[in-house]
């Protein structure tokens, strides 16, 4: 990827910083030598950020007068925190921080004068209803989304396109799935890969996406910080790949061969509508759900060559990605491939 030196006197806010792609974002702004400023929730996690060169600052993206405080000689703004969640009783939480957050999070970024804001969507928030490649053609869709955090996103999103045809100098960015190593909050795609390295049958729906390495959505903020145009929208995908073949590449750096039990997708759409009910009864954490099943079964055929031409965006192959992550896994729990 192609970078642009800065000369290491820049103040960046880094809101969600603890999260898996902010905590790597701070990580890959701090070698650059930028001063990282991060917004933190009080009481929140941030072990993801321990041993880190980056101040610390309390606030909450609905409580303005904390982001003016942590926004004071700020330069840039990354804006990544957000609510994600499939549960429906979240869904009032979620409108309030994905939305109204983010309406905060520019109003006070205008008032300080902010030089650059970029605002990290999802490729959720894109239409579903799309025939052929994904790309950023395709519009965000609040009315037709297939759940709240889609719809959210959306809205969040328009309000950024919206803002920055009023002069601020905002960009979007769209990541596709997210994996890869400093994954200290346990996503579903992390999850998945630490379950296919147990010696266990797995279920897999015959469904496909496009997975993305971590770091290089990290670097892809940076370049959009860096090269992006004002209200423009940028798409960062890896590679699409079916589950099945996934699985296989999981398996082939930690040399286990495990049975996989593949279930047709008209049997995994009757099974999600009752999945909910098992999830309450069980009290686990869902991962199996009508949400889940779509996206896997939708269209996946995702394209970043916007971000590839105008900003030099390149993602690095995904059995790399795969190994550093498995790598990272195995570390930092100490767990064995061959272990249950």
């Amino acid at each position: 990827m192609k970078m642009t030196k800065t000369n290491g006197t820049n103040t960046i806010l880094v809101t969600g910083a603890a999260g898996h792609i902010g905590n790597v974002l701070v990580r890959e702004l701090i070698r650059r030598g930028e001063r990282v400023r991060a917004l933190i929730l009080p009481d929140e996690d941030t072990c993801a950020l321990k041993g880190l060169d980056v101040e610390q600052v309390l606030g909450n993206v609905l409580d303005p007068a904390s982001l003016n405080q942590a926004m004071q000689g700020v330069d840039c703004v990354f804006h990544l925190a957000g609510i994600i969640s499939i549960l429906p009783e979240k869904d009032g939480l979620m409108y309030q921080v994905n939305v109204q957050g983010t309406r905060n999070v520019l109003l006070v970024a205008r008032q300080n004068k902010v030089k650059r804001l970029v605002h990290v969507s999802s490729i959720h928030a894109l239409s579903r209803h799309w025939q052929g490649v994904i790309d950023e053609r395709v519009p965000f869709d609040p009315d037709y989304a297939v759940g709240e955090y889609d719809r959210t996103k959306a809205l969040a999103s328009l309000e950024v396109i919206r803002a920055a045809k009023d002069g601020l100098n905002a960009v979007i960015v769209c990541p596709t799935g997210v994996i890869g190593p400093h994954d200290y909050r346990n996503s579903e795609v992390g999850d998945l890969v630490r379950q296919w390295i147990k010696p266990k049958p797995h279920v897999l729906i015959e469904g496909a996406y496009d997975f993305v390495d971590v770091r290089d959505v990290a670097q892809g903020l940076i370049l959009a910080w860096l090269h992006g145009r004002r209200g423009e929208v940028y798409i960062l995908s890896g590679q699409q790949i079916r589950l099945i073949k996934m699985k296989e590449l999981v398996q082939q750096v930690t040399g286990i061969c495990t049975p996989t039990i593949c279930i047709p997708c008209w049997l995994a759409k009757i099974g999600a509508r009752f999945s909910p009910l098992y999830y309450r009864i069980t009290r686990q954490t869902p991962k199996f759900t009508a949400y889940s099943v779509d996206t896997v079964l939708s269209n996946s055929r995702i394209s970043h060559a916007k971000a590839h031409r105008e900003l030099g965006f390149q993602p690095r192959p995904l059995l790399r990605t795969i190994s550093d992550t498995i790598r990272w896994w195995l570390r930092r729990d100490g767990v064995k491939a061959s272990q249950s």
